[in-house]
């Protein structure tokens, strides 16, 4: 079974991370990578998760309203073939 704080696409850490921060940030929670995140709330730490996935949902959305079907096929195909391998 997969843990939920591995990326399907291990070359997708750092921006992954990266992006974690930029969301944080833009939610008002600076420092996000040095704080202890046992410390934030849940409600706080969802917000930051959840804001990702909205993000991720409008940016493949947007793909696909312009006709990049191929990149986003191409994407959910490696994230499940990697999902079965684990």
């Amino acid at each position: 079974m997969r843990s939920n704080n591995t990326p399907s696409v291990p070359a997708a850490s750092s921006a992954l991370n990266n992006f974690k921060m930029e969301v944080a940030n833009e939610l008002g929670i600076s420092n996000y990578d040095q704080i202890d995140k046992g410390q934030l709330s849940s409600r706080q730490n969802g917000y930051v998760g959840g804001n990702m996935t909205k993000k991720m949902v409008a940016f493949a959305e947007h793909a696909l309203s312009q006709g990049q079907t191929s990149a986003v096929n191409s994407a959910s195909s490696t994230i499940y073939s990697n999902n079965s391998n684990n």
